[in-house]
């Protein structure tokens, strides 16, 4: 073979036994092929030195915690709890305490409001055990004073009232002699507006000075309106009747509407919130309770969902078959069943269109995790919990991982899920939604 030969390969076709998809390849050898395999080499070699994909979700670290013992999680990583009466805070991310306050008697619940946890301890006496104020960054105590102090929504200024039990909660419906707002630094009241009897109170959206607005509703059926930085009151209407429980009126899309009887049957009302002007009235129907919907007011009643607008009371959407719907973190979620309390979808509150399906999945409370909802599920007979992911985009939620028996009372932040266990102890796991 001289110089100017050129290199042949010999094609004996099937009869080397290579599948029949080989008919018709190239019988030439490629200049390319050295370099491809030398590449196929270094992956294969690569691939095998890697480390194991990390799990989606993993303990970092676990606090032995008495069954009733409160805990809660900031917007700024860190983790609250009390443990058999003393107050510690935990840094989210590496599972390192931050500081520790001293021993007190057990609180019920951990509330968060201007830099502050927000105490009001155990009391089985019928006296009021008032409120303690603890500085979220450094454990300090700041002051202690009598009565329940409560936040406000979309303000940062604390208000100290005597609540009343409900089932909407604390320091909704408030009764006499006044309500304060409260200087976080000193704990004393920085203004007060007189309440005679009860009243049902509850934060108002849009400016007074940025400072937010405070609705009362007297039980005389007087509406006040009050600027939260002076106490000063900005407006004020006469209501008609209606039953002025926790819930009702409600703040919805920038408006106040209340449900109330009409000259027939039960109608709703809605007011601007500034002015108190009457904006329109339309049928009530079988709603018996308004809710927040994004934009729109969502009226709940027997005969299923129905979202209308704020400013005009012209209906949106309809869904006859959910019963329920609240909002969790940033997410919207549907309910159904016979008491309105089993999960079925995430949903779109401007379209009322259901985007994830989550029949049989528990949200997880918590502030919630922005794009993505974290669910449970505790599967029967199987002795362990599910967590998944649920997201826009997907009709069905991703299952993360099993968590082990016994797990529950979760509350989720970005990146961190937070449980108890059946041993006494409260579990932080990361989670990553990779892959």
């Amino acid at each position: 073979m001289d110089g100017d030969s050129e290199l042949v390969v010999i094609d004996l076709g099937l009869e080397r036994g290579e599948p029949e998809s080989y008919a018709n390849r190239r019988t030439t050898i490629p200049v390319w092929f050295p370099t491809v395999l030398l590449a196929a080499f270094v992956l294969l070699c690569t691939t095998a030195s890697s480390p194991p994909p990390r799990a989606a979700v993993n303990q970092m670290f676990t606090l032995r915690v008495g069954p009733a013992d409160a805990y809660a999680l900031t917007d700024h990583g860190q983790l609250l709890a009390q443990t058999f009466g003393t107050l510690s805070s935990f840094n989210l991310d590496t599972g390192l305490m931050s500081w520790q306050a001293g021993q007190s008697t057990p609180a019920y619940r951990l509330r968060l409001g201007d830099g502050l946890v927000l105490m009001r301890p155990w009391t089985v006496s019928g006296r009021d055990p008032g409120t303690t104020a603890i500085s979220v960054a450094t454990g300090v105590p700041r002051w202690e004073r009598p009565g329940t102090v409560v936040t406000v929504a979309g303000s940062s200024t604390l208000l100290a009232v005597n609540a009343l039990r409900s089932l909407s909660g604390t320091g909704r419906r408030v009764q006499g002699p006044a309500v304060e707002a409260i200087d976080p630094f000193s704990g004393n009241a920085r203004w007060s507006v007189p309440v005679k009897s009860t009243a049902v109170m509850m934060g108002l959206p849009g400016p007074a000075d940025a400072g937010g607005r405070l609705l009362l509703v007297h039980d005389n059926r007087t509406l006040a309106v009050h600027d939260l930085e002076t106490g000063r009151r900005l407006a004020a209407a006469d209501a008609p009747a209606a039953d002025y429980d926790p819930g009702n009126p409600a703040v919805t899309g920038g408006k106040i509407l209340l449900r109330h009887p009409g000259a027939q049957s039960a109608e709703i009302t809605a007011y601007d919130p500034a002015t108190l002007k009457q904006l329109w009235t339309v049928p009530a129907g079988q709603a018996y309770k308004v809710k927040e919907c994004g934009v729109l007011a969502c009226l709940i009643g027997s005969t299923g969902v129905r979202a209308v607008d704020p400013a005009t009371g012209d209906q949106v959407w309809s869904q006859p078959q959910w019963r329920d719907i609240d909002v969790r973190g940033t997410m919207y979620v549907a309910f159904g069943g016979a008491e309105g309390t089993d999960p079925v979808a995430v949903v779109d509150p401007d379209t009322g269109a259901a985007r994830v399906d989550i029949a049989g999945w528990r949200p997880v409370g918590g502030a919630g995790a922005g794009d993505h909802l974290l669910l449970t599920r505790v599967v029967a007979g199987a002795g362990r919990t599910m967590v998944a992911v649920a997201r826009p985009g997907e009709s069905r939620p991703r299952v993360l991982a099993t968590l082990p028996e016994g797990t529950g009372d979760c509350q989720s932040v970005p990146g961190r899920l937070v449980c108890r266990s059946m041993y006494g102890e409260l579990v932080v796991w990361a989670y990553s939604l990779k892959g």
